[in-house]
């Protein structure tokens, strides 16, 4: 999805329903895993609530919204338009490190773009050029700039969604234009990025469901790399059916069943409504779905349309994901 429209997330919290906290219908809801454990054991639950300072204190009203449900997945973007801006120079960075070092337990979860002018909708020609620098090491210093930034702000164990959606269309950071050249690349930013004293990152490689652009495979820059197999699930084709979702070619079945080949564990950086509207037997399904598969975390993406509390235009799938993730379940306040 793109980050530009991440930005207006915003816009949407005039519209947070009372009609979304009154609602009173009962939906069947998938069982809901056991809580407890030890701290930072299970599955972190996070949403992505606003880019800056204002997605921190988003995550306390999302919280009560679901009768006091711990969060710890905390999820947020580097804005791709400047070289400075990927280096981390965005202030609300300290808000989220404040946030997670709160809790021994959580996750900063940040998307790192791979290039600078990420939504400029540069040609496919221009795309491999840039590449192609970037697997000869020409950007290594920004992503080493940024690895520095992010352990002197006591967040070394940041999760870092690179290069997210690189099988789409639309990212400069997309890998069709030249996939070797696209995982040589990703190999050198996590080379340069562990380089830094002190660092404990984790890599999530995290596509678009489905075909897209290319094959997501084609784009794996190898186990040594990456941590974590992600992908981002919207309830949009290619699959008009969760069925089809799952079982459709690189959709999520095969994303469960190559990360369990290559011995990593799933995420699902972003995840949410989209063509196909208030749709809660989509939320039921996907939650269903990440409760079986256990995933190191999910976020869903919390602004319209997408979203299920700052968004006043889904109150039934809503419901369903307050009942399902309430600290006291079924909805009860």
């Amino acid at each position: 999805m793109s980050h530009r429209v991440r930005w207006l997330a915003g816009a949407c919290i005039s519209t947070l329903a009372a009609a979304l906290l009154a609602t009173a219908g009962t939906f069947v809801t998938p069982q809901r895993p056991a809580p407890g454990g030890k701290a930072g054991t299970g599955i972190a639950v996070g949403a992505y609530l606003h880019y800056g300072s204002p997605g921190v204190e988003r995550m306390q009203g999302l919280s009560r919204w679901l009768g006091g449900a711990e969060l710890r997945a905390g999820h947020t973007y580097l804005p791709g338009d400047t070289w400075a801006n990927i280096e981390g120079a965005p202030d609300s960075l300290r808000s989220w490190a404040r946030w997670r070092k709160a809790k021994a337990n959580r996750l900063f979860v940040l998307n790192v773009p791979m290039l600078e002018g990420n939504e400029t909708g540069a040609p496919d020609d221009q795309v491999a050029e840039l590449l192609r620098s970037g697997a000869e090491g020409e950007y290594d210093h920004h992503f080493e700039r940024l690895a520095k930034r992010l352990v002197a702000l006591g967040v070394p164990d940041t999760v870092i969604v690179l290069g997210w959606e690189m099988n789409g269309f639309n990212y400069t950071h997309r890998c069709r234009p030249d996939p070797e050249s696209w995982k040589r690349y990703w190999q050198r930013i996590v080379a340069a990025m562990r380089s830094v004293e002190g660092q404990r990152f984790r890599f999530d490689f995290a596509p678009n469901r489905g075909g897209d652009a290319i094959a997501w495979t084609r784009c794996y820059p190898g186990d040594d790399v990456v941590d974590i197999i992600g992908m981002d699930s919207y309830d949009q084709p290619p699959g008009h059916t969760f069925a089809e979702q799952v079982t459709q070619p690189y959709g999520l079945q095969q994303q469960v069943d190559f990360a369990k080949a290559h011995g990593k564990r799933i995420s699902y950086p972003e995840w949410g409504l989209f063509r196909n509207g208030d749709n809660p037997e989509y939320v039921r399904r996907m939650l269903a779905w990440i409760a079986k598969h256990k995933p190191l975390y999910h976020s869903i993406t919390d602004y319209c349309p997408h979203g299920v509390w700052q968004c006043g235009q889904n109150p039934r799938s809503g419901r369903v994901f307050r009942e399902f993730l309430s600290k006291k379940g079924r909805g009860r306040p």
